[in-house]
């Protein structure tokens, strides 16, 4: 007992006591929190109370209303489908009367349309007939001038083959004659060469057994003076020394002679060299002359390789005219093909059309237009254009096309109107759905309907359903504006 009383008066520290102080902190706000989850569980449940207090009340007082309201509304709905009743056969009699005068008048029209439809039909027949006579010509022409490119093309090439044949024996003929005038040429050459030759032969052996005669005779008779200065030397000395010194003479006289018949020999010699050597340039002259006659010939062949080259890209060129011409004429007639296909796809169209054409479409197809002289002329004070001899031209082209343009302006402008009056019939449209479905959402009882307001709910005679649209609202004019006169105001 000591020991705890003195435990329990010991001083805490200051940590002990701080976490002391927080556990109370702790402990405090557990309580708080504790008092208001139970506080807002409490208002909770009585907000959900007074929530499903109220919906009950809510949901009775509406199906008292509701109740009140469709005995108020059946009332007025009787009356409504009275007068609707009275309306309708007002209406109906007024229809009749209508449908009775549309009938005679269509009875007229329909007697309009088979007049004008026969006189249309007829035209176009006509026209039909015109364009396949058209076509008939062309296509005549065309192969008119086909044939004549063929024929023209054949007769080029005839004449072309021929030349080339003609040049082909011309340059045959001119070798041939080169050829034999080189033979002819080398051997009189040769035969030039062999006599001359022959002459120099003869001549030397002549000379030579001339001057072989001339000497054996002078040898015979110096031989025999010889024997006869023998004998005169044996008869005396003195004699013999003139014999001698007459010997001598002549022996000195055939030196000389020997002498010039050596230089005879010579001469002859020389000229037999220079007749080799003019044999020789005789000859190189002729080989000059066939070096020549064979580059003739090299160029003669080369003229001739170039003529044939010449040929073959003519030929080339006539084969990619052939089908260059081939191909134009495959592609207008396949031009031509879709024209006529094209024109027989638009009077498809053009009858199918006319079926939708009106009454007053089908009497005056084409109508005039509804600018006056003055809007004209202000048209063009605003839009001055200057024509010049080119926009004359295409305008003339073009003057054809002007009903057809006047078709399709109308066309154009009555489907505008249509698309302008078709969104006024959908916004009117829209909101009769609207009214409709605040009339539903009126006599039909759900939670979205309740948590709106009530379009059955009249207060001072007025009530949340927005009113129908009056028929002078409704029901409105469209005024006609023709297209050209549109597109020069925008552009």
């Amino acid at each position: 007992m000591l020991r705890r009383g003195k435990k329990a008066k010991t001083p805490l520290s200051e940590e002990e006591q701080l976490l002391l102080y927080q556990q109370k902190l702790l402990a405090e706000e557990e309580m708080a929190k504790k008092k208001e989850r139970l506080l807002s569980q409490f208002l909770k449940d009585k907000l959900a109370k007074e929530e499903q207090n109220s919906a009950l009340n809510l949901n009775k007082i509406n199906t008292q209303w509701r109740t009140v309201l469709r005995e108020v509304k059946t009332k007025e709905l009787h009356k409504d489908i009275e007068i609707l009743s009275q309306t309708f056969e007002r209406v109906v009699d007024c229809k009749d009367s209508v449908i009775k005068s549309l009938a005679k008048d269509l009875s007229e029209a329909e007697e309009q349309y088979a007049h004008a439809l026969r006189s249309h039909l007829h035209n176009i027949d006509q026209l039909l007939a015109l364009q396949r006579r058209r076509l008939h010509l062309l296509e005549e022409n065309y192969n008119n001038e086909l044939e004549v490119l063929t024929k023209e093309f054949e007769t080029e090439r005839k004449t072309i083959i021929d030349q080339h044949e003609k040049e082909i024996h011309y340059l045959q003929d001119v070798f041939m004659a080169m050829e034999q005038n080189y033979i002819d040429s080398e051997y009189e050459s040769k035969l030039e060469f062999q006599s001359m030759w022959d002459d120099l032969k003869n001549k030397n052996l002549e000379e030579k057994h001339f001057l072989r005669i001339q000497l054996e005779n002078v040898v015979e008779d110096l031989w025999r003076r010889f024997q006869e200065a023998l004998k005169n030397y044996t008869d005396a000395t003195e004699d013999r020394k003139i014999a001698f010194e007459t010997l001598k003479v002549k022996d000195e006289k055939s030196s000389k002679e020997i002498e010039a018949q050596m230089k005879k020999i010579q001469k002859l010699q020389e000229a037999i060299t220079i007749s080799k050597g003019k044999i020789m340039l005789h000859n190189h002259e002729s080989e000059d002359q066939n070096q020549y006659i064979r580059n003739d010939k090299e160029l003669v062949l080369t003229q001739l390789r170039k003529l044939k080259s010449q040929r073959m890209q003519a030929r080339e060129v006539s084969q990619e005219n052939l089908v260059k011409l081939t191909l134009e004429s495959n592609a207008t007639l396949k031009a031509l093909k879709k024209i006529v296909d094209k024109g027989e796809k638009i009077l498809k169209l053009a009858e199918i059309c006319r079926k939708y054409e009106t009454e007053e479409e089908k009497v005056l197809p084409f109508y005039s237009s509804v600018l006056t002289a003055n809007m004209q002329e202000e048209n063009e004070e605003q839009n001055p254009e200057e024509l010049t001899m080119e926009l004359v031209k295409v305008m003339a082209d073009y003057v054809g096309m002007e009903n057809f343009w006047k078709r399709y302006n109308k066309v154009k402008l009555e489907q505008l109107s249509l698309q302008h009056r078709r969104a006024q019939l959908l916004e009117i449209n829209g909101k009769l759905r609207e009214m409709l479905k605040q009339y539903l959402d009126g006599i039909s009882v759900s939670d979205e309907v309740l948590s709106k307001f009530n379009p059955l709910f009249i207060v001072n005679h007025q009530s949340n359903l927005s009113q129908p649209l009056s028929t002078s609202t409704a029901q409105s004019t469209y005024n006609i504006i023709e297209a050209a006169h549109i597109i020069s105001h925008t552009l």
